[in-house]
């Protein structure tokens, strides 16, 4: 094992333990991350009663959305408001390992919590998945996690210029929310929401691999698209991080 996959590990391991003991909190943000999918769900099934695929794709959000949690605005951004930050600037690693190795220690505790959730919907509903699409929408559900960790470590480096980095990430989860695919499912958008939304990268982060998972979209066009999202809020989380730090190092001496 190489050393930033073994660092990468031992923090995922100690922000594991240290989230044990806080589990009452882990039920709290399962639920924040399982009640939306849930409440689209018992809509859309009341609407399409007999429609398999609409069960079998808020099925499938349900599992993204409980394994791609992102709070960075909440672990990371409280760190540059307190000034701990400049812990994290002394150890001899990259300073993005501590967030990542948090953000899925995090995501474990609420994936562990909502499989009995997922497990109950699948037993008292009718889902169907074709041969071979959950393995299909593997890559997609990887590039979600990554995408939505990046997109909201992107705007909890906006504490360095900003105290409001919460209502910043309450209008983005809203956005995500109506456009992502968990109101409704983007194919069921009005015009032109629906021909739009496949390309904004909120559907990547949660619609995108529940799509291809149910065969409701081909997986080279939003992969590609996926793909384009990662490479862009990459390059915005480096221009931020080194901006912001100019900026700490300014005001903080």
């Amino acid at each position: 094992m190489t050393r930033l996959p073994r660092l990468l590990w031992l923090n995922v391991e100690r922000q594991f333990l240290t989230w044990s003991g806080a589990w009452w909190f882990v039920f709290a943000l399962a639920a924040g991350q399982l009640v939306p999918p849930l409440v689209g769900l018992a809509v859309w099934h009341a609407v399409l009663p007999d429609s398999s695929r609409v069960t079998s794709y808020y099925l499938a959000v349900l599992f993204v959305a409980a394994t791609t949690a992102s709070y960075e605005n909440h672990t990371f951004a409280q760190r540059i408001y307190k000034g701990t930050i400049a812990d994290d600037l002394l150890r001899p690693q990259p300073a993005v390992l501590g967030p990542l190795g948090e953000n899925l220690a995090i995501r474990a505790w609420i994936g562990l919590t909502a499989v009995p959730v997922v497990v109950l919907v699948a037993a008292t509903t009718t889902v169907s998945f074709p041969p071979g699409a959950l393995a299909a929408a593997l890559p997609a559900w990887l590039g979600a996690g990554l995408l939505r960790f990046l997109f909201t470590w992107c705007l909890a480096l906006t504490a360095f210029w900003t105290e409001r980095v919460h209502a910043i990430t309450a209008f983005a989860t809203t956005v995500l929310y109506l456009l992502g695919g968990t109101a409704v499912p983007v194919d069921l958008l009005p015009r032109p929401w629906a021909e739009l939304a496949p390309y904004l990268p909120f559907y990547a982060m949660l619609g995108l691999p529940a799509d291809i998972a149910t065969a409701g979209a081909g997986p080279v066009r939003g992969l590609l698209v996926q793909a384009g999202w990662l490479l862009a809020t990459g390059a915005l989380a480096v221009v931020l991080w080194r901006r912001g730090l100019r900026r700490h190092t300014a005001v903080g001496g």
